[in-house]
């Protein structure tokens, strides 16, 4: 576990196989199904912590991406993404960090490489039914930010 600014950071890992669809014209994964992947996660993170009262209450809507892109995958490679938020929310507002690495370093070294994507979002939660902004409970943050 890292420690971010509101404490131990709980992290969160996928694993994403390039499959002939993801593939551009570069021959390598396109850049728009990396930014799928991040919401992919996010979400997956978010139905691993969200109680059903929490799920059914929020949505969550992206307000910025911004995204690195360091290396690629070809088709049949994987990655391995952690997502974490290094932060308290702000209001209904927070940062979610997304890192995408491949298993092992280019020279064949076992554990994870450097990070080949990399990805941090803002995200806001709204209310299901008015679609309004709402603050983030702080039992929320605190089992997104607190490790088990």
């Amino acid at each position: 576990m890292d420690i971010g600014r509101g404490g131990f950071v709980s992290r969160f890992t996928m694993r994403f196989t390039a499959r002939a669809e993801h593939i551009d014209i570069m021959g390598h994964v396109n850049n728009a199904v990396w930014l799928q992947w991040v919401q992919d996660i996010a979400g997956a993170h978010w139905h691993e912590i969200a109680t059903a009262e929490e799920n059914a209450a929020a949505i969550w809507l992206v307000t910025r991406h911004e995204i690195d892109y360091r290396g690629n995958i070809a088709q049949g490679e994987s990655v391995i993404a952690e997502t974490w938020v290094p932060d308290r929310p702000a209001g209904a507002r927070f940062d979610r960090m997304v890192a995408f690495r491949r298993e092992a370093d280019d020279d064949g070294a076992p554990g994870l490489a450097r990070p080949i994507v990399s990805a941090r979002s803002t995200w806001a939660m709204l209310d299901r039914e008015t679609r309004r902004p709402m603050r983030v409970p702080a039992t929320l943050a605190d089992r997104v930010l607190t490790a088990d």
